[in-house]
């Protein structure tokens, strides 16, 4: 089977990922496969959690020891919360061949809209991969969204309205952001028939799939 890195088609460089939940699935599911060929870093523009399976490190030269040593690291700035905020060091973006950034936070909902000050994508990244949860097709905007009123208000809908691959397409279009779409928690045939209707109503490459299970295909 075909990687996801290059299903996605993410080159060396800066990778961003955005969206709903699922990111922080996607972005070690894409550092797991890269670091095959090259040095992965893997930090945040916004927040994260410590990753317990990879070495953390908070300034440039630990982090250059990390990347030497194990190929992969995580680099980022401690918080009072216990996450990690962006590397406060300012070359961090150049010190690895791949770096997978977290550029947007969902609190854990499968769909979500931006605010104005959203995502924090890095100026040089080659590739914006935006994350779509199929778990929320189905429900009510307020239930699974993130920002649920203004994820609304783009589609022209009370917060009520039940997400449907129409709605959520609409939003991604009005939106904007990222240049390739991930379906994830695509498991059913219902799930992929949803899946296609948004593919088929978006200009940018789209594949889904399933992170838990592994196995993806690409819509278009």
């Amino acid at each position: 089977m075909e990687r996801l890195c290059d299903v996605l088609e993410v080159r060396r460089g800066v990778t961003a990922v955005i969206g709903g939940g699922g990111k922080t699935s996607l972005l070690y599911r894409l550092a797991s496969e890269l670091r095959e060929r090259g040095m992965v870093l893997v930090a945040t523009t916004t927040r994260i959690l410590p990753p317990a399976h990879l070495p953390v490190r908070h300034d440039r030269e630990g982090t250059l020891r990390a990347l030497r040593v194990n190929g992969i690291a995580c680099a980022g700035t401690p918080t009072e919360g216990g996450k990690l905020a962006e590397p406060s060091f300012a070359d961090w973006m150049t010190l690895a061949d791949y770096t997978l950034v977290e550029a947007d936070g969902s609190k854990g909902l499968p769909l979500k809209a931006h605010a104005p000050h959203e995502p924090v994508i890095p100026a040089n990244a080659q590739r914006v991969v935006l994350v779509v949860g199929a778990d929320g097709f189905g429900k009510p905007i307020r239930d699974v969204c993130h920002r649920s009123e203004r994820y609304a208000a783009l589609c022209g809908v009370s917060e009520n309205a039940l997400v449907t691959p129409e709605l959520e397409a609409a939003l991604i279009l009005a939106e904007g952001l990222g240049d390739r779409v991930y379906i994830n928690k695509v498991e059913t045939a219902e799930d992929y028939d949803r899946a296609a209707a948004l593919a088929n109503r978006l200009t940018c490459p789209v594949t889904a799939g399933s992170l838990h299970k592994g196995v993806y295909l690409c819509l278009r």
